[in-house]
């Protein structure tokens, strides 16, 4: 089985064409490819297929097998290779996925996609529809308590759950121990993105991520489009900002009509063949 490793700002994913492969559990192969010990070493799997609606349709699975409806990084991804495998005519590229359709604008230098700008959609901000059970209808700043801990979060869906922590010193939290506190905490019953986020002008924020299913990440581009969401939402930043995560940066803008869109690089790292079954 032929595979494609990509990653947008650090946050790697192992890409397989089923157009051409064939994938009889790709939850198994998620959590066997991404090990970074055993295997190929991955935040998770991304399947690129056929679609009735778009140009391509793509399917996400974290490392440990879950699957999640959509990934800002893991899908600019996915537009470089339907555009430099002629999947899709470019420069403008639709894509399916679980959240619904996603139109992508890739920046092109020659044949090669080096940046692409993805409209993530309207967020979600009714608090039963993320879904948490936090007894509000917004989450915004609501204090939230955390194995004896109060937190001050801000809750956003943008295709898949996310809650946003503002602090300052976030480098000096213990990731590891506090990102699955949030992501099993009951109050979110498909589990939860958590980003820890310090605002560093009206227009930079800078955050660190724990994702649902992958643990801590270089970078998380849907996270990035929450943190703008709940940085306007509690009056802290602009609408337009730079989001600096341990990879690098994301330019996203939360649009005045709704949608919120997310500018970023793909790059392709290598491809190789993994040969099924395996152990």
């Amino acid at each position: 089985m032929r595979f494609t490793k990509m990653h947008g700002l650090g946050n790697d994913y192992i890409y397989i064409n089923t157009f051409r492969e064939s994938v009889p559990d790709p939850a198994f192969l998620a959590r066997r490819l991404s090990d970074r010990h055993t295997g190929i070493g991955a935040d998770g799997l991304i399947l690129i297929g056929p679609s009735q609606r778009g140009d391509v349709r793509m399917e996400m699975y974290n490392a440990d097998g879950s699957r999640s409806p959509t990934c800002g990084n893991g899908i600019r991804c996915v537009a470089k290779y339907a555009v430099e495998h002629e999947l899709a005519a470019g420069p403008q590229v639709i894509i399916e996925t679980d959240a619904g359709l996603r139109t992508l604008w890739c920046r092109m230098r020659g044949t090669e996609v080096i940046s692409v700008r993805v409209d993530m959609g309207t967020p979600i901000l009714d608090s039963s529809a993320i879904p948490t059970l936090i007894p509000v209808e917004r989450v915004i700043d609501f204090p939230l308590e955390i194995d004896g801990t109060v937190f001050e979060v801000t809750c956003v869906s943008m295709g898949n759950p996310h809650a946003v922590v503002f602090m300052e010193k976030i480098h000096t939290i213990d990731l590891v121990d506090l990102g699955p506190r949030f992501e099993y905490a009951a109050v979110f019953p498909e589990r939860i993105n958590t980003h820890f986020a310090r605002v560093d002008s009206p227009g930079r924020i800078s955050m660190r991520t724990w994702e649902r299913g992958s643990g801590a990440t270089r970078a998380c581009g849907s996270g990035a489009c929450a943190v703008c969401v709940a940085g306007v939402l509690t009056g802290r930043t602009d609408r337009d900002v730079v989001v600096a995560l341990p990879g690098g940066e994301l330019h996203v803008e939360w649009t005045t009509d709704g949608p919120v869109q997310m500018t970023g690089p793909a790059v392709e790292v290598f491809e190789g063949e993994v040969h099924l079954p395996l152990d």
